[in-house]
């Protein structure tokens, strides 16, 4: 879906971007982020246009989602106080030296 169609049910559902984006715990720069691009994801599409639909038949979806429990999503890479998480292993480990009869060193 296209950022103006998003925004187009996103108004129709009553709601600006940012409080979208509060409503489904996401930064408000997130969701307008996809301006830049153009499109907006398909997961977001269907919300939204799941909530245009359900006020135009004047259900409160607010009601709805205040029952809920959505979890704030953390930022990408966001690991233990590291940046980028945990490091990986080595792909390949050091060996340890072999005698002519094949026993370690």
């Amino acid at each position: 879906m296209t950022y103006d169609e998003f925004k187009r049910h996103i108004g129709k559902a009553g709601l600006t971007i940012r409080e979208f984006a509060v409503l489904i715990k996401l930064k408000p720069a997130s969701i307008s982020n996809y301006a830049k691009s153009g499109e907006v994801p398909s997961h977001l599409s269907i919300i939204a246009v799941l909530l245009a639909e359900l006020a135009e038949h004047k259900v409160d979806f607010r009601e709805i989602l205040d029952h809920v429990e959505i979890a704030e999503k953390k930022p990408r890479g966001a690991g233990k106080g590291k940046f980028g998480g945990d490091p990986q292993a080595l792909l390949f480990p050091p060996q340890t030296p072999q005698t002519a009869s094949g026993a370690a060193l």
